[in-house]
């Protein structure tokens, strides 16, 4: 749905502002992801093909923005439920990254992500929203990372951002890189 408001920053201030406009302006916005891991393995969603940038691109386990007024942890879980079916989950928030990027289509993302993560078991249930997720895969990260260096077009911007340049903020002790 693309005519939700979303906070950004407008003039300094935070203000809701239609998500399309937020992306084809690159306005700085709030935003949210989710890592969902089982040991050193991430649960990995490709974007629907109709999604209106970086479709079919892989991604982190679930990636949004808040509503205007919406906290990020009742964002996280939300659009786990909607996104994927995943429910009962609630992840622990991380940290808060930066990020600009030109996603294509003549869209930017600028956004300040509150990043979430939680440990669960592969054999959960999964029920992916056609409408936006293509596909879900359970890989190791340090196959993500090794796949996002020689193959980085197949996968989002923030993604590759995540872990080419914040994986210790994201994952720190969970992991030894």
């Amino acid at each position: 749905m693309t005519d939700e408001l979303i906070p950004a920053w407008v003039d300094g201030a935070l203000q809701p502002v239609e998500k399309l406009q937020v992306h084809r302006l690159g306005l700085r916005h709030k935003a949210v992801s989710v890592f969902l891991m089982d040991g050193e393995n991430l649960l990995l969603q490709r974007r629907a093909w109709s999604k209106y940038h970086s479709p079919g691109l892989w991604a982190n386990t679930c990636c949004t923005h808040p509503r205007w007024g919406e906290a990020a942890s009742d964002c996280a879980v939300r659009r786990l439920s909607q996104e994927l079916g995943i429910t009962g989950v609630f992840p622990a928030h991380r940290d808060r990254v930066e990020y600009r990027a030109d996603v294509g289509s003549g869209m930017i993302e600028h956004e300040v992500v509150d990043i979430f993560v939680a440990m669960v078991e592969r054999k959960m249930k999964v029920t992916p929203n056609p409408d936006e997720v293509a596909q879900v895969e359970w890989v190791g990260l340090y196959d993500v990372a090794a796949e996002i260096a020689r193959r980085p077009h197949r996968f989002t911007a923030w993604l590759r951002i995540y872990l080419q340049e914040h994986r210790e903020r994201i994952f720190g002790a969970l992991l030894q890189w």
